[in-house]
């Protein structure tokens, strides 16, 4: 498919990635959504939240949101995507993944980039209400490559008819070695204090899983995915966590209309990261690189995002 032209061209402050990328994180707002929370029992014993908004006239369509590492439903990024999609007559389902909604999850797994077993429990519950004729996803970031993985891994639901993805680290050991980077210092240790914290509530209830010496040596994202996400979900190693579960890999395999959104100044992302050959080579498949935009940024007018105006656009045309 002939890549996208974008025609985004934000404020001059927003044509910094890092302004952009950082606004977006933590500045903006994002005011009068409703949602209601719902908890989804999973198989495993454990439970995944769900915060629902709804069109204001009964909707047939839902869009399912996926936020990055550590975010949760509230953030902006997803209360923006959910308020402007129910404007737009659609309902949304914004998934906290385990662990992110607030409460500690019940097992010593949680979530991770390639954990596509629980986009499909969310899938099946939403098919299984009935109400729906068509879904949609749009993930960001970590939930963007999630979106992916599940959409070239075959037996994708009927009812799913397209999906958006936002900065997405297609190659997650290419986005590492960007994460590692001296210009993503701050970021990488927001990232890693946030999550040993949770490992820290972890090592409290599976004290025979993870110790203090292992929470000691975890020095930068990579440790982390040695020590706690590859023993955690059955992987080698973080190279091996990396490698099966990229959505680089699965990208030709894509047959439901899915758009990936990625600004050529997100310094999350290195070159593998940005799938041209994919794109041209699969009908399927949309590329929008964007000169501007940050990760998860995309600042614009109204307070309405590039990736939330150009996502309501694409989806509308496959419902």
């Amino acid at each position: 498919m002939p890549l996208v032209q974008s025609d985004y061209n934000p404020p001059l402050p927003f044509k910094n990635g890092h302004i952009s990328t950082i606004y977006s994180g933590l500045l903006r707002k994002v005011d009068s959504l409703k949602q209601q929370r719902e908890r989804l029992e999973l198989e495993d014993g454990d439970f995944i939240d769900l915060d629902w908004s709804f069109a204001h006239t009964p909707a047939n369509t839902v869009v399912i949101l996926l936020h990055g590492l550590e975010g949760h439903a509230q953030r902006p990024y997803i209360t923006g995507s959910a308020k402007y999609f129910n404007a737009g007559g659609l309902d949304s389902c914004a998934v906290n993944f385990r662990g992110c909604s607030g409460e500690t999850n019940r097992l010593f797994r949680s979530y991770h980039s390639g954990a596509t077993e629980d986009l499909e429990a969310v899938i099946q519950h939403i098919i299984s209400s009935g109400k729906y004729n068509s879904i949609f996803i749009k993930g960001f970031s970590l939930g963007g490559n999630l979106t992916l993985k599940y959409l070239g891994g075959g037996n994708v639901a009927s009812q799913i008819k397209g999906a958006v993805t936002v900065s997405v680290p297609c190659s997650l050991y290419d986005s590492l070695i960007q994460l590692l980077k001296l210009k993503n210092t701050l970021y990488a240790r927001r990232f890693k204090k946030h999550l040993v914290d949770k490992l820290h509530l972890k090592r409290q209830k599976f004290p025979e899983l993870i110790s203090e010496e292992d929470i000691n040596n975890i020095r930068n994202l990579k440790d982390f995915d040695d020590i706690y996400t590859s023993r955690a979900h059955g992987f080698k190693d973080a190279l091996d966590y990396y490698g099966q579960c990229s959505s680089l890999q699965v990208l030709p395999g894509i047959k439901t209309p899915t758009l990936i959104i990625n600004a050529k100044d997100d310094s999350f992302l290195g070159k593998a990261c940005y799938p041209v050959k994919e794109a041209e080579h699969n009908p399927h498949l949309f590329l929008d690189m964007p000169k501007y935009g940050g990760h998860v940024g995309f600042f614009d007018a109204h307070n309405i995002s590039y990736s939330e105006k150009i996502g309501l656009n694409f989806i509308k045309e496959f419902i």
